[in-house]
């Protein structure tokens, strides 16, 4: 009966002190890498940007949308000759004004609209 080996990648434990330490000196990527365990130029950048934040010397990304931004509605119709109608509040959040003017192009999925300088 064959037994089968499961792929487990284990989180690498770094002390964050040390690495940013190493960093601050000089020490060689190469040399890093094999101390910490560390494989990829990559995971060193993203192991000494975690430790940047761990030890508060920079801010942590904050994840997730901004919070309580009203949604403006993005639909626009055609009047009964031919103009487009936008909502003002898309306007007014689009920064626009009475007299903008664009140019239409029409694409694989619809039209662009591009405002003329």
């Amino acid at each position: 009966m064959a037994t089968t080996k499961k792929a487990t990648r284990a989180k690498l434990e770094i002390d964050p002190q040390q690495l940013i330490k190493m960093i601050d000196s000089g020490s060689p990527q190469k040399e890093i890498m094999e101390k910490f365990g560390i494989k990829t130029s990559t995971q060193l950048k993203v192991a000494y940007a975690n430790a940047l934040m761990d030890t508060g010397k920079v801010a942590e990304i904050k994840s997730g949308r901004a919070p309580g931004k009203k949604e403006v509605p993005k639909e626009i119709s055609v009047g009964k000759r031919g103009s487009l109608i936008v909502p003002k509040e898309l306007v007014s959040d689009l920064g626009f004004h009475e007299g903008t003017s664009f140019t239409v192009k029409k694409s694989r999925v619809g039209i662009t609209l591009s405002k003329t300088e």
